[in-house]
């Protein structure tokens, strides 16, 4: 896979991935947060430690390991860098809120 590749660099909204295999979680983290977008990531591997790792380094707004576009109401959603601005959902919605007291008499 060449990283300058459209596909790679770019976000496409679509049923598309790119996968990219690795072996040391060390040089694959710069090249996958080296986009200027990040809404979603995944990582998919038998070595637990090593998703634990890579999940944790990654800049996105959401990030699967072995798992994939599995979404809860409860958890915050959106993206860092160009991927948008903020949270909704999750008690980050909480931001949108403005309360307010009412009284009336009956």
């Amino acid at each position: 896979m060449n990283p300058k590749m459209c596909i790679v660099r770019e976000e496409i909204f679509g049923p598309v991935v790119v996968a990219e295999p690795f072996t040391k979680p060390k040089e694959l983290i710069p090249r996958a947060n080296q986009t200027p977008y990040g809404l979603a990531a995944g990582v998919w591997t038998r070595d637990i430690a090593k998703a634990r790792c890579i999940v944790a380094e990654q800049r996105a707004g959401t990030v699967w390991g072995n798992y994939y576009n599995v979404f809860d109401s409860a958890l915050p959603f959106g993206g860092y860098k160009q991927s948008g601005w903020g949270r909704v959902l999750g008690h980050e919605l909480e931001e949108y809120a403005q309360p307010k007291a009412i009284v009336i008499g009956l």
